[in-house]
């Protein structure tokens, strides 16, 4: 298995370029680990690979994808997403503590935390609702990434009307942090939600706008007509 990693990962080398790296580096506030590499050509050549390992045991696929996570460099980071919402129809319920690691340990910048999370964790949640609870507990993490993972997760099924009650739960939790990433994860959250329930989520709005993060309440109503945007933003 570690010829596929390092035969991967010279491919990857091979692909940078110093102003991609350099592009990179700038959008995130963080420090970040990259090759610099473009990410269609990070979805490509995981595409390649994907092709020879999908029909091994998930198990070790799993751990393919841990030896990437470990890595600590963004471009490995999307091959391990990529790959494990791949075999996620192979999911079981024992896979989240795979998952949950992941998050914990692994995830270092709002990108491979909302690649990980809006896919492979999202898609293992709709198999797995009693889950839900473990995002609950995420909610309150004093990791920034747990936090923002516990609202990400929701983003597709909440576009197709799923999940409405634990969505407010989870915004409940989240409704006071100071962390603007924080705050974007779970305004993208709620965006999200009223692609399906608009009237709910402006209610949410309205009942809170008094004590929401700005920067959440204006992700939260991006999709709503400009009449309820002004009622939200309304002193």
């Amino acid at each position: 298995m570690n010829n596929i990693l390092e035969s991967l990962r010279q491919e990857l080398r091979n692909a940078s370029d110093e102003k991609t790296m350099e592009t990179s580096r700038n959008f995130f506030k963080e420090k970040i680990q990259v090759y610099g590499v473009k990410t269609p050509t990070v979805q490509k050549i995981s595409r390649e690979y994907l092709k020879a390992i999908q029909t091994l045991p998930k198990s070790e696929i799993f751990s393919l994808c841990d030896g990437l996570w470990k890595s600590g460099i963004m471009e490995e980071s999307f091959v391990a997403c990529h790959w494990s919402y791949a075999i996620s129809k192979r999911f079981e319920p024992a896979d989240f503590r795979v998952l949950e690691t992941w998050i914990k340990e692994y995830v270092s910048n709002w990108a491979s935390c909302d690649t990980l999370c809006n896919h492979t964790v999202g898609e293992f949640v709709e198999m797995y609702p009693e889950f839900t609870a473990k995002l609950k507990e995420f909610a309150g993490s004093p990791n920034r990434w747990v936090r923002r993972a516990a609202a990400v997760t929701f983003i597709v099924p909440a576009r197709k009307g799923k999940f409405l009650e634990d969505i407010f739960e989870i915004a409940d939790i989240l409704l006071l942090d100071s962390d603007d990433l924080v705050q974007k994860g779970y305004g993208w959250m709620l965006k999200a939600a009223s692609q399906a329930h608009q009237s709910e989520v402006f209610d949410y709005v309205m009942r809170n706008k008094n004590v929401m993060p700005r920067t959440a309440l204006r992700y939260a109503i991006e999709k709503m007509p400009d009449d309820m945007k002004k009622q939200a933003m309304s002193k």
